[in-house]
């Protein structure tokens, strides 16, 4: 697996968790979605499932799901300034097309 956080998008999502006391780390994922077929999905984790796969980068606590575990690999996330906004945005080499918001992704 080749799943990868880069530094700033780690020290974004610390920040993130730090405001959120009950979350026990970030759940990163992908959903049916879009018009290209799926959307990648960031979420608070309270409590990890039995579906769920640890991992960590930069210190920060990371869930996978072991179905989105697949369209995963070769991900990268990163966090981004575009003018005024700041986001995450994930980079994946899988990926054959992706809709023209960049919502959605097809592998």
């Amino acid at each position: 697996m080749s799943l990868q956080v880069t530094p700033k998008a780690a020290a974004h999502l610390q920040r993130q968790l730090a405001q959120n006391n009950d979350a026990a780390g970030i759940r990163l994922g992908v959903k049916p979605s879009g018009c290209s077929g799926y959307m990648y999905v960031v979420d608070f984790v309270s409590a990890p499932t039995e579906q769920d796969i640890p991992l960590e980068f930069h210190g920060v606590p990371v869930f996978v799901d072991d179905l989105s575990l697949p369209m995963m690999d070769a991900v990268e996330v990163d966090l981004v300034t575009e003018g005024l906004n700041k986001g995450l945005r994930f980079h994946n080499a899988n990926a054959v097309s992706e809709c023209g918001c960049g919502e959605s992704f097809s592998v």
